[in-house]
């Protein structure tokens, strides 16, 4: 099985487990340009959903939401994400330590490090599982790009 089978086959099983939820709330993507445009020239999703008490959070790159740049610092480039990110979770009214299932994909694997020190600043309590995988390339020419499952506890 490829990985990309076997990453389609966690996404319906995730999608499934919020399958039988009794409210289903969209959240509009973060990260609006000043000018109102969408960074990256407009989702075509959610930034996240909310099925029951599991919150999907869409992918996110580290594209700057003033400018839409890309910084060629790799850790600029994490606090980016990763504050993308909390700004979904927060908007659905959780906290990155509501995080269970992050997967994050890097366009060069030796960011490991660099992305390894800011993100541990984004938690407070144990980390959540997560998948760090290379990734030839991501939209923008962006470093990174997450996605994740939260729970509200």
């Amino acid at each position: 099985m490829s990985s990309r089978t076997r990453l389609a086959a966690a996404f319906m099983i995730l999608s499934l487990s919020g399958a039988h939820a009794e409210t289903v709330t969209h959240y509009p993507v973060e990260g609006v340009l000043a000018s109102g445009a969408i960074v990256g020239g407009g989702p075509a999703f959610s930034g996240a959903v909310m099925a029951g008490n599991t919150l999907y959070v869409s992918g996110m790159t580290d594209s700057d939401p003033k400018t839409g740049a890309i910084s060629p610092d790799p850790k600029a480039a994490a606090t980016i994400v990763l504050s993308k990110i909390k700004g979904q979770i927060e908007h659905a009214g959780l906290t990155m330590d509501d995080l269970v299932w992050v997967q994050i994909f890097a366009a060069d694997l030796k960011d490991y490090a660099a992305f390894n020190e800011v993100y541990r600043t984004y938690f407070k309590r144990e980390l959540p599982a997560r998948a760090f995988l290379g990734a030839a390339n991501l939209l923008g020419q962006a470093h990174f790009e997450i996605m994740g499952v939260a729970i509200r506890r």
